[in-house]
């Protein structure tokens, strides 16, 4: 279901020359990329390569030192975030994009159950039908392979793999446009990382979704992207498609990320 508010040629997302800066620390400096709708974009590089940094700084969750970051909305208009209200970054958030963690705690409210934790999101885009909320919210916890008769459940009774599906569901139950996926599936048994990504890259085609992946794991940057960026000290050293970047890296550390020397 390709989004076509706003034609394929026109990005969707714009950074320029986005920089963070922590006193002398410099976390990300001189980005710039464009994404477009329906790309999925993996943003590659070891622990402190400042590639979570980025990530924060293109979802509005942390003001760059310098550059921006521009989001072109649904009447066709590129918009600055940083010029954007307060009200009109979460509505995005409830609306147009999604934001996948690391760990599902962080995007679940644990102690409601998990067809709640669904249906919230259709509430605040203004759903307000009980019968449909939870129909809907059954629905999409099929999709993302959780037993129905498990609905009413909360999700500190499920499994890590179950939590991060749940919270997959919630995010996409409102159709974003752009998805946000920070390390989606770290920490997770290599059989379940398997399987969520498998199910990760079905509904991102399906949906036509545009999405920004950050990972250390090769493997997930060539399962779900198609294209690569990958981060060293801060910089993008490397970019291109990602069979390209990844069956012949140009970059000494890109051909030690793929040899899997570095650490993750």
């Amino acid at each position: 279901m390709l989004d076509r508010t706003i034609p394929a040629d026109q990005p969707l997302l714009v950074a320029e020359h986005l920089s963070k800066s922590y006193g002398r620390l410099q976390a990300c400096r001189d980005i710039s990329f464009k994404l477009y709708p329906g790309e999925v974009l993996a943003i590659v590089g070891e622990s402190g390569s400042g590639k979570s940094t980025l990530l924060q700084m293109l979802s509005a969750q942390l003001a760059p030192s310098t550059g921006t970051v521009s989001y072109r909305m649904r009447d066709g208009v590129l918009r600055d975030l940083a010029a954007l209200g307060e009200a009109e970054r979460r509505f995005l958030f409830r609306t147009d994009w999604g934001y996948v963690h690391q760990d599902p705690a962080q995007g679940l409210r644990m102690a409601v159950s998990a067809g709640a934790n669904v249906g919230e999101r259709l509430m605040a885009v203004g759903w307000n039908h009980y019968g449909k909320i939870r129909d809907t919210a059954s629905s999409w916890l099929s999709r993302v392979e959780i037993a129905q008769d498990r609905i009413d459940d909360a999700p500190r009774t499920y499994s890590g793999g179950m939590r991060q599906r749940l919270q997959i569901a919630r995010n996409l139950v409102t159709e974003p446009r752009l998805m946000f996926m920070d390390e989606p599936t770290g920490g997770l048994d290599v059989s379940v990382q398997a399987r969520l990504l498998d199910l990760l890259r079905g509904l991102v085609t399906e949906l036509g979704l545009a999405a920004v992946v950050v990972t250390h794991d090769l493997a997930v940057a060539r399962l779900l992207s198609h294209r690569v960026m990958v981060m060293q000290g801060g910089r993008v050293i490397e970019t291109g498609l990602t069979d390209q970047v990844l069956d012949d890296p140009h970059e000494p550390y890109t051909q030690l990320l793929v040899a899997s020397i570095l650490p993750a």
